[in-house]
């Protein structure tokens, strides 16, 4: 199985080298499905809005709500999410040498989301990168079997796993 994870510990970290990785992938002659966040801050509220771009070529697509300034509930809109998950099916559909997943999250961990893309990628032989948080690490090993590579958060570590994974068998 073909499936890699980065944690990068900053506040939007990993969502900033995971869209640097996808960016340098396609420099680099690969074809990239999936999904990379894009966070703005806002004035307006503790949050910040939240936006996947389906790669490689969009649509961009807003998956948080605004709930107001006082609001401490999860602001995931799972509609808006369900959305990207399509469009990164169709995707994937296209044919891609990998995906890349923004984030294994509450509702990955829950059986939803990303999860049957994720497993599609990896039935076709086909590599996966995910951005993961601690609080849905457990729930992700338990998914991936724990066979799953825990990758340094820098971009070089990322294309020589996707190079040698491309390589392997594939």
């Amino acid at each position: 199985m073909k499936i890699a994870y980065t944690m990068e510990p900053s506040r939007g970290g990993t969502d900033l080298l995971l869209a640097a990785v996808a960016t340098e992938l396609a420099a680099s002659g690969f074809s990239v499905c999936g999904t990379v966040q894009i966070n703005s801050d806002r004035e307006d509220c503790t949050g910040c809005d939240m936006d996947v771009r389906v790669l490689p070529h969009g649509p961009t697509i807003r998956i948080s709500q605004s709930l107001g300034k006082e609001s401490k509930g999860c602001r995931l809109d799972p509609s808006a999410l369900e959305l990207a998950v399509g469009h990164t099916k169709e995707s994937l559909a296209n044919g891609a040498d990998v995906l890349i997943i923004n984030k294994f999250g509450k509702h990955e961990a829950q059986g939803r989301g990303f999860r049957e893309v994720i497993a599609e990628a990896l039935s076709q032989d086909i590599p996966v990168i995910i951005g993961l948080n601690q609080l849905n690490e457990q729930a992700f090993k338990d998914f991936t079997s724990e066979v799953a590579v825990s990758l340094p958060p820098n971009i070089e570590s990322a294309m020589s796993w996707v190079k040698a994974a491309q390589s392997f068998g594939g």
